[in-house]
């Protein structure tokens, strides 16, 4: 147990949260079970987070942030707008496969929370489909791209790559030719981006 003295803070019942995830996965996890993690009572757990759902959400939204933070690095950089979007669908492809191969007890309950979860994962496609209009935008404004709407066309590459980051194609992600039809979409999808000579 976790001593009490230590101020409770919104990340610390969130990580107690996710190990009692994995431990007990998303079916019998308790509220209870993460005061007992902490030490604490589960009405100062309540005092954080009103019910269990809103904890489970916040646990989703946690899980989800670290990928879009990841990846806001990289749509923000000043280098090649093709080589930008390439390295940010190869890192969300990687931090995706990374997820779901080094935890999969917590990939499973992951994928059920983000089930249950509706808003946080539309927040979280936004913020993507966000990154993906700055690059783009950025290949339109110096010419290497032709994009009539960028958002609409950041829409398009992220539904376009869904089989290498959507948890519903994670059981493909570990055959051994997954890189190489990765290549191809990406290559696929930059030709379909490059503005005309």
């Amino acid at each position: 147990m976790a001593p009490t003295s230590e101020i409770l803070t919104t990340e610390r019942i969130l990580e107690a949260t996710e190990e009692v995830l994995r431990r007990h996965g998303p079916a019998k996890a308790t509220v209870v079970d993460v005061a007992r993690a902490l030490g604490v009572s589960h009405g100062t757990v309540y005092r954080h987070f009103r019910t269990k759902a809103a904890l489970r959400e916040a646990v989703t939204k946690r899980w989800l942030d670290r990928t879009t933070d990841a990846l806001s690095g990289i749509a923000a950089e000043d280098r090649a707008p093709e080589t930008r979007l390439r390295d940010w669908l190869a890192a969300l492809f990687a931090a995706k496969r990374r997820k779901s191969g080094d935890d999969p007890e917590l990939f499973a309950t992951y994928k059920v929370l983000t089930g249950e979860n509706v808003t946080a994962v539309g927040q979280h496609i936004t913020e993507l489909v966000d990154q993906l209009t700055v690059i783009i935008q950025a290949g339109v404004d110096t010419g290497v791209f032709t994009a009539p709407d960028p958002r609409a066309r950041a829409r398009a590459v992220f539904h376009a790559t869904g089989r290498f980051h959507d948890p519903a194609y994670a059981q493909e992600w570990e055959r051994p030719d997954i890189e190489t039809e990765f290549d191809e979409v990406l290559d696929l999808v930059l030709r379909g981006l490059r503005a005309s000579a």
